[in-house]
């Protein structure tokens, strides 16, 4: 059976999408069999490998307002053992319609709950906000990674969104873990970087992960051609580090110890 990990941050420019598609590949490539779901209306993560939004005639829209199978919808990537979930610009009007929905918090746990026993990861690429499909996300997955980015507001929103997870834990899904903290757009040439990273793994402990993303040129460009990271230039330092990253998710995975040190309940200094 899968594991369902969200990709979520409220605060926009953080890596999201593209932890969300490169972590994915990755773990693709190391021959786990994985599904990228689409839960952001700007469908970055849909035309990130590959396809064109706009001629997405189908997507999670349709699986949670007109009922339509999301199995009917998954396509192949180009990417070795990677599907995808697709979405499009419809997908920004499902939060009012959800609304009227009896359960609505737990609408794609009734939709897309089977899927794990068809991948050994699902990753699902949240939308910006902490809205209704962001928590439907948070509902419905095993644990979620937050990227932080090594900048001077990295700390800005965290703890609306740890305060949010605490909320989904105690109310909606008690299992809900989280998977770690990943620092992102790390410049070597920074003081203020470094200085970030230092806060951060204060603040957090262990649930930062040990691999850090690099700024890196090839993975602002990768999307433009439709390709994730691995595709467009596997000897990258992105390339790299999204690799570690993915043996680190699956290392930490396969531990039988690996969360019994980590407290998982959201008791970290200044939160």
């Amino acid at each position: 059976m899968g594991k369902i990990i969200s990709i979520a941050n409220q605060k926009g420019g953080v890596g999201k999408t593209t932890t969300a598609i490169n972590l994915s590949a990755c773990l693709g490539v190391l021959d786990k069999k994985t599904l990228i779901i689409d839960a952001d209306p700007q469908a970055n993560c849909t035309s990130g490998v590959g396809f064109e939004s706009r001629k997405i005639n189908q997507g999670i829209y349709d699986c949670i307002i007109n009922g339509v199978d999301p199995k009917e919808l998954i396509v192949k990537t180009k990417s070795p053992h990677l599907d995808l979930l697709p979405s499009h610009i419809d997908l920004v009007g499902a939060e009012i319609e959800m609304i009227s929905i009896d359960e609505r918090e737990f609408v794609f746990k009734k939709i897309f709950s089977n899927l794990r026993n068809d991948y050994d990861y699902i990753i699902i690429d949240c939308s910006p906000s902490l809205g209704l499909l962001t928590l439907n996300s948070l509902t419905l997955s095993d644990s979620v990674i937050i990227p932080v980015q090594c900048e001077y507001f990295a700390l800005e929103g965290l703890g609306k969104l740890l305060n949010t997870i605490k909320i989904v834990q105690s109310r909606l899904n008690k299992s809900l873990d989280i998977e770690g903290i990943l620092l992102t757009m790390y410049d070597t040439r920074l003081r203020l970087s470094n200085q970030v990273i230092e806060e951060v793994k204060i603040h957090f402990q262990q649930l930062v992960f040990d691999t850090i993303i690099h700024r890196n040129t090839r993975l602002g460009e990768a999307p433009s051609y439709g390709e994730t990271i691995i595709m467009h230039d596997a000897s990258s330092k992105g390339a790299v580090n999204y690799l570690n990253l993915a043996k680190e998710l699956i290392t930490k995975n396969i531990s039988t110890n690996s969360n019994s040190s980590v407290e998982k309940n959201i008791k970290v200094n200044g939160f």
